[in-house]
């Protein structure tokens, strides 16, 4: 008989110490694959596939979708064969919140499933005899045919494929709620779209809605907490005309490097602020708390908030001063399709040293943000507007844009902030050849 083996939620990021199962990829007794995903996990920072340890059969599933395991603690069980020596050093490494890959090699015979197959079959006791028929007095026809009875309604969770289950989620709708359409009663992606544009159903005198406060929401919340209550947050304003910007990517768009690459504002916002990086290196720093020490990081590890349909995400690119304006188009654009598809790597996620946040796409001329954990400065790029301004001495309609710089006032002074902020301003007013020159 093979070993049944206890497999823990390792840790699937830095620091984190849960994660919400999104959804089984593997029926209790499905046979798996070594490194085949057999669950989704919801972490603070993406859905992660969790890839099989072993070759062998799920035996049991430890949680439901929904549910809250906290790393280190039982996931699944598997079954496997041969590897009672090395299970128990998996086991251990995985209560121990060890990541997935580290569990290479720990296969199982190709035969086991089939003797497994036959030990089910054999365990499986026979069913019970049915009882003999009970006889009921003869009922004349009647002539009028009787209504149909109601289907019963669904019990148990609703059959979807996991793609489908994450748009449910991702939209707030309830598997369960959805009438199906696709074979054997499984809940197709259209319809959760049908669902999603249904009109709701109007809520009662003194109704609410309770949503569990988890996922990316809490962990947000936590980092914003800890964010605002630490450092100093002061910010600083700046409008501008970017006249001169909306020009230069009208010239980008043309050039045949950019053929595959979106051209957008904040490509030169983001290369506006690497070089006013360049000019004042405090900006990308860090207040060590610990080490009574401010780290000023050669690197910048540039964040680009996003929105997505999980909450609000700031997944960086790693070294952006060293990238060209064509891979920078490039980092950006993938950056934010993986983010808002959910599959943003945890690294991707921490080690940000400066951020910029685009709440012009909302229509919104500027704002206050709070400063991701860890960083010292974050941009507010605002919507770009045709309005009256005095250019070279007369009156005329300039595209207009409102800057903001939120900083943390322990090591950076006013002056730093508003000259980072004025040299971010002036590149994005003559962008020129020293902005468009680096491609």
């Amino acid at each position: 008989m093979g070993q049944k083996i206890t497999f823990n939620l390792p840790d699937l990021g830095e620091g984190l110490t849960e994660g919400e199962v999104a959804a089984w990829l593997v029926e209790p007794g499905g046979e798996v694959k070594l490194n085949q995903p057999f669950v989704e996990v919801e972490t603070a920072k993406a859905v992660v596939e969790v890839p099989s340890p072993y070759t062998g059969t799920l035996s049991d599933r430890h949680a439901s979708p929904g549910d809250t395991v906290d790393v280190g603690s039982p996931l699944a069980t598997f079954e496997v064969e041969g590897v009672e020596e090395r299970a128990e050093a998996t086991t251990k490494a995985s209560s121990e919140g060890k990541r997935t890959p580290n569990l290479v090699g720990y296969g199982a015979k190709e035969d086991a499933p089939k003797r497994r197959k036959r030990r089910r079959e054999a365990a499986t006791p026979p069913p019970p005899a049915p009882e003999p028929p009970v006889a009921e007095p003869v009922t004349p026809p009647v002539m009028t045919p009787p209504e149909p009875e109601p289907e019963p309604a669904p019990s148990g969770p609703a059959l979807a494929k996991p793609p489908v289950r994450k748009l449910a989620k991702d939209l707030g709708i309830d598997l369960r709620t959805v009438a199906p359409t696709g074979p054997h009663g499984t809940v197709t992606r259209s319809d959760v779209e049908a669902a999603a544009r249904a009109p709701a159903a109007a809520p009662g005198a003194g109704g609410e809605e309770r949503i569990p406060i988890k996922g990316v929401r809490k962990a947000t919340a936590q980092n914003m907490v800890a964010s605002a209550f630490t450092a100093p947050h002061a910010t600083v304003f700046l409008t501008c005309d970017v006249t001169g910007m909306m020009d230069a990517i009208e010239e980008l768009k043309g050039r045949k490097e950019f053929t595959d690459v979106k051209v957008t504002p904040m490509l030169l916002v983001a290369k506006a602020v690497l070089m006013a990086c360049r000019r004042h290196p405090m900006i990308n720093a860090h207040w060590d708390e610990s080490a009574g020490e401010i780290v000023v990081k050669h690197d910048v590890n540039l964040g680009i908030a996003a929105a997505t349909p999980r909450g609000l995400v700031v997944p960086n690119i790693k070294a952006a001063q060293h990238l060209s304006l064509v891979d920078l188009a490039g980092s950006i654009g993938s950056l934010v399709r993986t983010a808002r598809d959910g599959k943003t790597q945890p690294g991707d996620m921490s080690g940000g040293t400066i951020s910029i946040t685009n709440v012009g796409v909302f229509g919104v001329d500027t704002g206050t943000p709070i400063l991701p954990p860890g960083e010292s400065a974050i941009l507010v790029f605002g919507a770009v507007r045709p309005q009256p301004w005095v250019h070279e001495g007369e009156i005329a309609v300039r595209q207009i844009t409102t800057l903001g710089l939120a900083f943390d006032h322990r090591l950076i002074d006013g002056e730093l902030g508003a000259k980072f902020l004025a040299d971010v301003g002036d590149f994005l007013a003559d962008p020129g050849e020293t902005l468009l020159a680096w491609t």
